[in-house]
């Protein structure tokens, strides 16, 4: 019997442990090399782990294992050179004609990932009615979204309990039940826990606010948004006009773009804005780099591609890493206002919220206006009051008056 080990791999600088979220091959499995055998959770993303070889596989660690880089995962068996069952025993050479591969190889086909069960079972959708896009017609992320998604728009289910966020497990809760569930915390859970916590505890933070009037930008993208999108094939959103006003600002008031690392500030002569982004597994912040040199549909493309990937769980380690400052619109999900919690080792986020009409003074008269608050948390410790109010007004001016932004002024 010849044996290779499968241990957990070097993933990034700075994970040094992993979970075992699933197996996708069974034990006893055959597996071909560079087949996805299981996933791994990490603190930012879910990998998919390639067998190193091919054979039977043994398994070692169990589903939901804390495992440290370099720990025992799998064992491969290279003396079997066939595909075999979990249920099956290992047959000799000679009788190779009689064993079926396909029941082993087609172990995938209807089989959905960690992430789209999750969906599929917080969007009441069996996994039998999905037909799996990946590979050996595994069920991806984007094929339970888009069962969940048919399932709302489908007249049957309009009479039916609405499907929640990704984030928040339905279950049926009946009257006078005192059943109490225990799960354990996802590793990217945990992480995102660790580092509120700490942002709160580390750094003396301060929220300012402000309000803008959004009648001049939805004047322009009113105006302008048919040849925008001919020209570059996307809408113009309103994330991309914050996200460019946000990044004249912060060149103009360079404290507000600085982090602190010990006793040092940092400065950067760059914009580089991380995106908040809701996942199923949790919120993530993407950067997009450059932001003040770039143009509005560039980072709208940008936001679409770092969006499409994270809700697929395709975000590498690197297109998390960096950032300068974040942008967080819990206005998609209805928020009047809020205090949002500084991404460290930043110094500043803005949060954006819900536009509503309502009626503001404007040269003496009382006008209804579609208005939105505006937060800005901040470091105290490096941003003065002055200085965040002062870019939070300037924040406010640029968007109200958006062509100030396109004639660079």
């Amino acid at each position: 019997m010849s044996l290779v080990e499968m241990k957990v791999p070097t993933i990034g600088e700075s994970i040094s442990e992993v979970t075992l979220s699933q197996w996708l091959k069974k034990d006893g499995d055959f597996v071909k090399v560079d087949e996805a055998i299981c996933e791994f959770e990490s603190d930012k993303a879910t990998l998919e782990f390639p067998a190193e070889a091919t054979g039977k596989l043994i398994y070692v660690a169990k589903e939901g294992d804390d495992l440290a880089i370099g720990a025992l995962v799998a064992r491969i068996d290279t003396s079997v050179t066939v595909g075999i069952s979990s249920k099956e025993t290992i047959v000799s050479a000679p009788k190779v004609e009689t064993i079926k591969p396909q029941e082993s190889q087609n172990y995938a086909t209807g089989h959905p990932s960690p992430a789209a069960g999750k969906i599929l079972r917080e969007g009441d959708v069996a996994p039998s009615s999905v037909i799996g896009s990946g590979k050996d017609g595994r069920i991806t992320k984007e094929d339970a979204q888009k069962a969940v998604e048919n399932k709302t728009e489908s007249p049957v289910s309009q009479n039916s309990s609405p499907v929640l966020p990704a984030s928040t497990p339905q279950r049926v809760i009946v009257a006078g039940s005192r059943e109490v569930r225990t799960e354990k915390m996802s590793r990217m859970r945990k992480t995102i826990a660790s580092r509120l916590v700490s942002a709160k505890n580390n750094t003396a933070m301060l929220t300012t606010f402000n309000e803008v009037d959004m009648t001049a930008i939805n004047d322009l993208r009113k105006k302008y948004q048919d040849r925008f999108v001919l020209k570059h094939g996307i809408k113009l959103g309103y994330m991309s006009i914050f996200a460019k006003a946000c990044a004249k600002a912060l060149m103009d008031m360079p404290d507000v773009n600085a982090m602190l690392d010990g006793n040092d500030m940092i400065y950067h002569d760059f914009v580089d804005i991380s995106i908040a982004i809701s996942t199923p597994t949790g919120l993530v912040v993407p950067p997009i780099q450059n932001v003040e040199t770039i143009g509005f549909h560039d980072v709208e493309f940008r936001i679409k591609e770092l969006a499409e990937k994270a809700r697929n769980g395709k975000l590498t380690l690197d297109e998390m890493k960096g950032g300068t400052f974040t942008i967080t619109n819990g206005g998609t999900f209805g928020s009047l206002l809020s205090t949002p919690i500084i991404n460290e080792p930043q110094s500043a986020i803005l949060g954006m919220h819900a536009i509503k009409d309502r009626p503001v003074a404007i040269d003496g008269q009382v006008v209804i206006r579609p208005m939105m608050y505006l937060a800005l948390s901040y470091d105290h410790r490096i941003i003065d009051g002055s200085t965040s109010v002062t870019f939070l007004v300037k924040v406010k001016e640029l968007l109200e008056d958006p062509l100030t932004l396109l004639m660079g002024i």
